[in-house]
């Protein structure tokens, strides 16, 4: 068991007591207690997924005793129950025979030939009677804590058994002209976002920390020789992708597999934006990177999904709340090589001095999470403003990055001691800015272009505001999804890769005219910090935001700091007196190259003058 202390305490709720716990912590920091032998959970196995829970329950031995307001919670020798309108739900039962929680979001794998039942883990949930005790029934199902379980098997019959087939991305199809091969095409299919805890909070402050973390699950593409939708009703729904591969799964540290020889796994990124009264949009929030290690596999094709380590043609799995607030789960975004979506293993957090062996991340609680300030989202300071939160999927030879990625609205609000997520816009493929340019200002204009390579993916937009009396202003943003000129050393076949820096862009330029006077020119990286801003020049006809110098930088590293790198969105704004037209802005790359510039064809400023000899103007 792995309690959220934070979430507990804003809920008035406090762990009292604690008996029969083992010594140590498990590897992703669960305190440890002993299963009685007398209990047994029934459930059925086809293809070696666990399809329901069908009867029984499971005690340990010790548990805790819960301080409430109004009393206390005895969890001492609690017990998982089976749950009858619910499968693949356990109740959490408490000495006095209550379920004042319960446990979903299982990620399992039978393990020991089949003898083991690993849930390796499951988000505890706040039961609705519980959130009424306290007198917050808007914390109902609130994920309070992680879980894990492991539990002997008795096997009956031969559901435990399976065949798995794995086609690899680039192989070729079976019985089809050669040269038709399977690719990956994987889809984030639906996510929630919950509120986990906040560091120095008292609702109007401007350096609380709020952390808020997704539930995210996906989809691996459906399609066997023909177009079918994998998300109905979404215009990204459908992949273009006929033949679907398998994608590998496989924990870290957890040895070499095909088909890349080494531990390869999917990634998982959030980030939280502010679409302001103005029409102006800010990313105020970014999370680190989660390192998936398992899939459930559920609803797979016939055939497929019977590796928990491998994720089969039409296969779902969920990364649950908990299991995505885990500190031995979690790094940074600088140790990816984005668009190939390759982990330098070597020198990470996880393997300091590279030896090829795991160490604890040094992790804590607000460290690689989705962290915004209050002042971000107090709807007092942002009068008029919504919000949409993003969830990433990533995962290696990946044919459509847009699709692997979902917005959400949501509508932060403070209740009592704790932030509340709220709702707003329906789940949707495709990425905030997306959402962002869908609309354009009355009497403006809206542009986005895309910018693709094989270093990686970037969007530039441009929204026009016609201010009345010849003042335009110009909003430009700039969404690095993936792109990065990465210095590496070692290499992924021996085992020993190091990303040493996977810098992105490091300036923004237009061009500004003579004649055009510019005015309220703006940075914003949505991180409040005024000392790693951008710094803005206005000469020999450019308007520049230039990232500051790093006086010290390590070797073989550029001398920038803050930089703007994949999954980060950076916004640039001034009025000018030039009317909008079509002209080219420049994305200068961080670290040295071929090309050292990128060019977005958007809208720029210009004089409305016909004649610049003095003699004519309308």
């Amino acid at each position: 068991m792995r309690w959220n202390p934070e979430l507990l305490s804003d809920m008035g709720i406090r762990v009292e007591r604690t008996s029969g716990k083992l010594e140590g912590l498990s590897w992703r920091q669960h305190e440890r207690f002993a299963v009685r032998e007398s209990g047994s959970l029934e459930f059925r196995v086809h293809n070696n997924n666990l399809q329901a829970f069908v009867g029984g329950s499971v005690q340990a031995r010790g548990g805790y005793v819960l301080k409430l307001p109004d009393g206390e919670i005895n969890l001492t020798d609690f017990r998982l129950r089976t749950r009858a309108d619910n499968p693949l739900v356990l109740d959490l039962v408490g000495a006095d025979g209550k379920a004042w929680f319960y446990v979903d979001r299982l990620m399992y794998e039978l393990i020991n030939d089949n003898h083991t039942l690993a849930i390796r883990t499951m988000d505890l949930r706040v039961a609705p009677a519980l959130a009424e005790r306290i007198g917050r029934p808007q914390m109902a199902n609130w994920a309070i804590a992680d879980m894990q379980l492991l539990s002997q098997v008795m096997r009956q019959g031969d559901g435990v058994t399976g065949g798995s087939v794995f086609d690899w991305s680039g192989t070729q199809v079976p019985g089809q002209p050669v040269g038709t091969v399977f690719r990956a095409d994987l889809f984030m299919q639906t996510f929630s976002v919950s509120y986990s805890r906040c560091n120095g909070c008292t609702g109007t402050s401007t350096t609380g920390q709020v952390v808020f973390t997704p539930s995210s699950t996906l989809r691996n593409n459906v399609n066997e020789g023909s177009a079918q939708a994998t998300v109905p009703g979404d215009p990204l729904g459908t992949s273009n992708v006929l033949w679907t591969a398998d994608i590998p799964w496989y924990q870290k540290f957890s040895g070499t597999f095909p088909p890349y020889n080494n531990d390869q796994h999917p990634f998982l990124i959030w980030n939280l934006y502010r679409y302001n009264a103005d029409g102006s949009i800010d990313q105020i929030g970014r999370s680190g990177v989660k390192h998936a290690f398992l899939t459930t596999n559920v609803g797979c094709a016939p055939g497929h999904g019977g590796d928990p380590h491998v994720l089969g043609r039409s296969c779902s799995d969920t990364y649950g709340t908990g299991n995505n607030d885990s500190n031995n789960d979690l790094g940074p975004r600088s140790e990816i090589i984005p668009a190939d979506n390759i982990w330098g293993r070597c020198g990470s957090i996880y393997d300091t001095n590279c030896d090829g062996n795991p160490n604890s991340s040094g992790n804590g609680q607000y460290s690689q999470r989705l962290i915004t300030i209050e002042s971000q989202i107090d709807p007092l300071l942002n009068v008029g403003a919504t919000y949409r939160f993003e969830s990433w999927y990533l995962a290696r030879e990946d044919v459509n990055i847009y699709n692997s990625m979902g917005t959400r609205g949501v509508s932060p609000s403070r209740s009592g001691s704790s932030w509340v997520p709220g709702s707003g816009e329906g789940f949707r493929l495709g990425s905030a800015i997306d959402r962002w340019v869908e609309t354009t200002p009355p009497g403006g204009t809206t542009v986005l272009q895309e910018l693709a390579s094989s270093e990686g993916h970037i969007k530039a937009a441009v929204k026009v505001f016609d201010l009345g009396g010849g003042q335009y202003r110009y909003e430009y943003v700039v969404m690095n999804f993936d792109f990065a000129r990465a210095f590496t050393e070692g290499s992924e076949a021996a085992q020993n890769l190091k990303v040493v820096h996977n810098f992105g862009l490091d300036r923004f330029s237009v061009p500004v005219p003579a004649g055009i006077t510019v005015s309220n020119v703006v940075f914003s990286d949505g991180d409040l910090n005024a000392g790693n801003d951008w710094i803005s020049t206005n000469a020999g006809g450019t308007l520049s935001w230039t990232a500051p110098a790093n006086p010290s930088p390590p070797a073989n590293v550029p001398a920038v700091l803050n930089p703007l790198n994949w999954g980060s969105m950076f916004r640039f704004s001034f009025i000018a007196n030039g009317i909008p037209v079509a002209g080219d802005a420049s994305l200068h790359v961080a670290a040295s190259g071929v090309p050292q510039s990128l060019t977005a064809n958007l809208r720029v400023p210009n004089s409305d003058i016909i004649f610049v000899d003095g003699f004519e103007t309308p």
